[in-house]
């Protein structure tokens, strides 16, 4: 397995406006196989218990250096915070809820599908499943969550070697590009 590329394609204060791009995104895509991955960065027990009841089964662990602590282990999330949790294969009609318990948490959600359409302008073929995700990061400026921010970002992921499809995705939703092509995590 090896990680996607990411590169933005909006930044926005207004969460709809960020899914609705993302929803015009996905339209371009084989969606056959879609699904869902959600992931936080928790630190307060409010948080905890908004997103928890949406997602009670997601994976989560201590966040920082030095710190200790994960479902795995059998811990309490609430004596570990702040965490990282993170669930993945969701239905997609769980997106907004889990938006709307994420409240001002920094939070993403990753859609994964079968892959990106051809894009013969720019000489690529139908992309495949490894690098066909769309993200939005909301309240936070980067993939990783370790930027809080008042906005939100939306990002077209792309195998490395077809960095140019970003362009043409944006282009193709009325958009551009924002910033550098950057390895996603996972």
């Amino acid at each position: 397995m090896s990680n996607s590329y990411a590169q933005a394609v909006l930044r926005t204060t207004d969460v709809a406006e960020a899914l609705r791009v993302a929803g015009r995104l996905l339209a371009l895509a084989d969606t056959v196989d879609l699904e869902v991955d959600f992931e936080a960065r928790v630190s307060t027990t409010p948080e905890l218990e908004r997103l928890a009841g949406v997602v009670p089964d997601a994976d989560w662990w201590a966040y920082g250096a030095d710190r200790h602590g994960s479902s795995r282990t059998g811990d309490s999330a609430s004596e570990c915070l702040p965490i990282f949790m993170s669930r993945w294969c969701v239905a997609p009609e769980a997106v907004e809820a889990f938006l709307t318990a994420a409240g001002n948490v920094p939070a993403m959600v990753r859609w994964d599908f079968s892959g990106w359409p051809e894009a013969p302008e720019v000489g690529l073929g139908r992309g495949g499943t490894r690098g066909a995700y769309v993200t939005v990061c909301v309240n936070a400026r980067d993939l990783y969550l370790e930027e809080p921010a008042p906005d939100h970002t939306v990002y077209v992921h792309v195998k490395q070697v077809e960095a140019r499809r970003a362009n043409w995705l944006a282009a193709q939703v009325g958009l551009r590009t924002i910033g550098e092509l950057q390895m996603a995590p996972l």
